[in-house]
């Protein structure tokens, strides 16, 4: 197949659409525990701040390449193609919902769109990947499976056993290590001190023999072109690279309220509000990739203001009709919850 040309005005304006959609979904995530509160049951990790690395990486993707990410998963159906609808209704465990209302925010799966699904296991994302990597591999598909996973995970034993594997049969995966700052509570400058290999976290690709890359993963143009290289070479039959993406989850760890009392502020859910690192937060939030992204564009002349924000309005009426539908759908009924358990 021809290599990917550069991108053109429509290919930056999809990107920054397909930004604005993840983020407006996220946030109204975030509003559903504090307007429809009970709607959303369990926790929802959010990925507001990951929009770059997600867009950027995915770029990259060809039509039938397959996409595995950890429990934080919202924002891959939604560049995939996956409907807001579903998978909103599939948070609010709805029956109209990509898994029936069965699995939730953490386990969101859409195989027509080449998204086999998630988990709630840390690294799990890891060990699925390698495996469909090496189906991939062994059927001679032309597949290249791009695996997202977060700094914690790669601490977890199945991470090195993955990439020890995917290295020797040099598989055709894509490693993606984004590292958002916190593993869960704890800073990752923490973890580099306790307990996991410094920083830039890419070098643990060095064990491996093979490519490992840090890219600021507020900017897409820069996440698509180490992205690209490494599907090229996973292409290539050369093997598996490892993306260190460097952003900040503008969120908490993870919203969850299923009773009362409720939070009565919304910045409850923020990141700083958790962390308490104001300053901190306030660096980060000044490189917001939504917002970084949309100034590169008007100043460019890309995009210009009314355009902007008719894909920003867009995306707000998309994800508000998504709401409206996850709250119509009906719940699964109880004598359900059988149907799809195998033994």
């Amino acid at each position: 197949m021809k290599k990917k040309k550069e991108f053109g005005k429509d290919r930056l304006v999809w990107m920054y659409t397909q930004m604005v959609r993840i983020r407006e979904f996220e946030e109204a995530v975030k509003r559903a525990f504090i307007e429809h509160p009970g709607a959303i049951r369990g926790h929802a990790h959010l990925g507001d701040g990951a929009e770059a690395s997600i867009v950027g990486t995915l770029s990259t993707r060809r039509d039938t390449d397959l996409v595995m990410p950890s429990y934080r998963c919202h924002g891959y159906p939604i560049v995939l193609g996956t409907p807001l609808r579903k998978i909103m209704a599939e948070i609010f465990g709805r029956k109209d919902g990509l898994c029936k209302g069965f699995g939730g925010s953490m386990h969101l799966a859409d195989p027509a769109h080449h998204f086999p699904g998630t988990s709630g296991i840390i690294g799990q994302s890891i060990a699925h990947a390698t495996g469909a990597a090496l189906t991939a591999q062994v059927k001679k598909t032309g597949q290249v499976v791009f695996c997202f996973f977060g700094d914690g995970a790669a601490k977890q034993g199945v991470f090195f056993e993955s990439l020890n594997m995917a290295a020797v049969w040099k598989l055709p995966v894509v490693y993606v290590l984004e590292n958002n700052q916190y593993q869960a509570y704890t800073h990752f400058s923490l973890e580099d001190a306790n307990a996991i290999a410094g920083d830039p976290l890419s070098k643990k690709a060095e064990a491996f023999s093979i490519p490992g890359t840090t890219v600021d993963g507020t900017d897409p143009l820069a996440v698509y072109k180490v992205a690209e290289k490494a599907a090229e070479r996973a292409r290539a039959g050369k093997g598996p690279s490892l993306i260190e993406s460097k952003f900040y989850r503008l969120s908490a760890h993870g919203n969850v309220i299923t009773v009362p009392p409720l939070p009565t502020q919304f910045p409850e859910h923020e990141a700083v509000a958790v962390y308490g690192n104001k300053a901190e937060f306030a660096k980060w939030k000044s490189k917001d990739p939504v917002v970084k992204f949309r100034a590169r564009l008007t100043k460019d002349r890309v995009l210009i203001e009314a355009g902007a924000k008719r894909i920003e309005d867009a995306a707000r009426a998309e994800v508000k009709d998504a709401v409206k539908f996850a709250l119509a759908s009906p719940l699964p009924a109880p004598e359900e919850a059988l149907h799809y358990v195998y033994a």
